[in-house]
């Protein structure tokens, strides 16, 4: 796209929305972007007002164009609004516009998110970058977690009464993980049926990008994979809001209901029995105390599924827990964000570092893979909530 230059747009936002922000500025403090700039521009505040001009007036460029695509779609924004806006629908909605009528998305993001719906292709790049990686060949900015070689396989069973959701990059890149998560649900006496190929990835990071067919498409190969009325268990929190948002992306009763089977995981297990110690544990413990954790919440479970607090209630029978003091402000990962905006994505991340460099701790739950890997490669200890309940478990921390 030149820069500067117009272009004929819809955005097909509803006008009620577009009118709904009071400027009253209560969403700046929890907004990334804007604490980092300082700029309106960067804010939920003044993209709303883009919105609205482009709305009137038919048309937006470049600046409209790198407004919204700058912004990490956290929604932290929401949970401060105090006149309900809905910043995160207004967003997709704007970046499926910019789909239709800019090129938004240009060939090789569309490459690297059709590669997510097929989960041989993932793998096989998957096994290719593990390699580049141990021959280092990946550019530092990238980040990137140690890519295994081989997958993690998980066992399903046929007769299981809850689903596993294994998902895309979390089962290719994170089975050690996955595999904790699904002993620890075990643990509690149940049978799970894992997902797997059947259904490879949610369509978060499609809805994100603004490639909302693409994520129609997905929602509906997920909800014909997952027969029957049993509960679907999402470790990943950005998965996890997604197929809870099902209803409202398809429209359909069939989806409303899909959606009310989807728990995050820790919702699950908040309402059970989780056994303090499986297996044989070692001999003679050193004697501690039990480890200090500081919990992160990932920004889809706390301002989209609401559910952040199950988190504590599952870890609270084995660690320490204490809370960060930024009321839950973006880490920076945003998805793909930290891929396409590294720079932003690493400032933004500081100020979450900062916060848990003034909770302390000896470890950092963090109930999201994106946000896993992005504190990790910013040096916080960062590690799944059920990895960490699976070593307590096991007797290995």
């Amino acid at each position: 796209m030149r820069r500067g230059a117009e272009f004929p747009i819809d955005l097909g936002l509803d006008a009620d929305d577009l009118v709904s922000c009071v400027h009253c500025g209560l969403c700046l403090p929890h907004c990334p972007t804007y604490r980092i700039t300082q700029e309106e521009i960067s804010s939920p505040r003044g993209r709303l007002m883009l919105m609205a001009e482009v709305a009137g007036s038919g048309t937006a460029d470049s600046v409209f164009v790198d407004a919204i695509d700058a912004c990490v779609g956290c929604r932290g924004c929401e949970a401060a609004c105090p006149s309900g806006v809905p910043y995160g629908r207004m967003l997709e909605r704007t970046r499926a516009a910019l789909v239709e009528s800019a090129g938004y998305q240009p060939w090789w993001r569309r490459l690297g998110y059709r590669i997510l719906e097929h989960p041989r292709l993932l793998r096989t790049g998957s096994r290719l970058l593990a390699l580049v990686q141990r021959a280092r060949l990946v550019p530092s900015r990238f980040a990137l977690p140690p890519i295994p070689l081989r997958r993690t396989p998980l066992e399903s069973s046929p007769r299981g009464t809850v689903w596993f959701f294994t998902g895309c990059v979390m089962d290719a890149w994170m089975g050690d993980t996955l595999a904790a998560a699904m002993r620890v649900v075990e643990s509690t006496g149940v049978e799970v049926r894992v997902t797997g190929d059947a259904a490879p990835c949610c369509g978060a990071l499609h809805v994100h990008a603004g490639l909302e067919s693409e994520a129609r498409d997905l929602a509906r190969q997920v909800m014909s994979a997952l027969e029957g009325d049993g509960p679907v268990l999402v470790p990943s929190a950005g998965c996890g809001a997604q197929l809870k948002e099902y209803g409202e992306l398809l429209g359909t009763a069939a989806a409303q209901e899909f959606s009310s089977r989807v728990l995050d995981i820790h919702e699950w297990l908040a309402g059970r029995d989780i056994p303090l110690q499986v297996g044989t544990p070692p001999e003679e413990p050193p004697p501690r105390g039990r480890p200090v954790v500081a919990v992160q919440d990932p920004c889809h479970l706390r301002h989209v599924q609401h559910a952040h607090l199950a988190v504590r209630r599952v870890l609270e029978p084995f660690f320490e827990l204490v809370d960060l003091d930024d009321a839950g402000l973006c880490c920076g990962a945003g998805g793909a964000y930290s891929a396409a905006h590294p720079s932003e994505a690493a400032a933004i991340r500081e100020l979450k570092l900062a916060a848990i460099d003034r909770a302390g701790g000896d470890l950092v739950a963090s109930a999201n893979p994106g946000c896993m890997i992005h504190l990790r490669a910013g040096g916080a200890p960062a590690l799944h909530p059920l990895e960490l309940v699976d070593r307590a478990q096991r007797g290995l921390l």
